[in-house]
């Protein structure tokens, strides 16, 4: 896989590996041809699975690599402010998309929808809030991929591949995280799923922008690796790790799926990066 990849453009290479996630994110919508509802411990335990694999990511794929590259370039920066702005950075980032995007997360009312105020509909409200997961989650690949690009020791195509299957795997719950809720509340199975897939559209967008940024701009690349990461980071506590745990019996196992998520995302990066 690593030498076929090699063979194309950095830019390339993210939008392959960010519609391979858009690809898991359709699998995920297309449990609503099985099933209506799924059991709440699983679907718990998916979003802790989520969870784990995009903390794990967030250091492992993104911040570490990015203190490390920040060391080799020097400059007049510490290593680690380089770090904390880029880390901040992303979570602000975040926070104002979040506080100006309209959205609504699945197992809540109408009424507890957040962002501006609008008419729009339920079904988009649902999109919109998975959209909002995958915006950070599609700018991290791309940027692996340029920092990959850029022949650094602490960055390789083997930790960008890694982070691109983490990212792929955790995105199953989320596709269904959105089309089961639709068609539980009576829509059809199509048109759930349709919905359910459009909200990992913006991953391919998201890593194609990321990649072609770091590419023209080499001396960002530690702020853009620290900022993905802390953008991945506000969305495992602020809208992951609350949503899996809304239900208090399922908190141990949605722990334990969690933890799982984590170590396979750490064996993934540390065996392919």
């Amino acid at each position: 896989m690593i030498e076929y990849l090699q063979q194309f453009h950095p830019v390339v290479q993210a939008l392959l590996a960010t519609l391979f996630t858009w690809l898991v994110t359709a699998a995920g919508a297309a449990l609503v041809f099985v099933v209506k509802k799924m059991n709440a411990k699983v679907m718990d335990s998916m979003l802790g699975f989520a969870a784990g694999v995009m903390i794990a990511a967030s250091f492992w794929s993104l911040l570490s690599p990015g203190i490390e590259m920040a060391q080799e370039l020097g400059g007049p920066v510490p290593c680690w402010l380089t770090a904390a702005i880029g880390f901040l950075g992303g979570g602000i980032f975040m926070r104002l998309i979040d506080m100006f995007l309209p959205h609504l997360h699945p197992g809540l009312a109408l009424s507890q929808s957040e962002g501006i105020k609008t008419s729009w509909q339920r079904s988009t409200l649902l999109v919109l809030a998975i959209t909002l997961h995958n915006i950070p989650e599609g700018l991290a690949v791309g940027v692996a991929f340029g920092a990959a690009a850029s022949g650094g020791s602490s960055a390789g195509i083997g930790a960008a591949i890694a982070l691109a299957i983490g990212i792929g795997l955790q995105n199953f719950p989320e596709g269904a995280a959105v089309s089961l809720p639709l068609r539980r509340e009576g829509m059809g199975r199509w048109k759930s799923f349709l919905y359910g897939q459009s909200s990992g559209l913006v991953e391919p967008v998201a890593g194609v922008l990321g990649a072609y940024f770091v590419m023209r701009m080499q001396g960002i690349l530690p702020y853009a690796l620290c900022f993905a990461a802390g953008a991945m980071i506000f969305v495992v506590v602020e809208e992951l790790i609350p949503e899996s745990q809304r239900n208090a019996k399922n908190i141990d196992v949605v722990t334990m799926a969690t933890l799982a998520g984590f170590a396979l995302m750490m064996v993934l990066d540390v065996g392919l990066g």
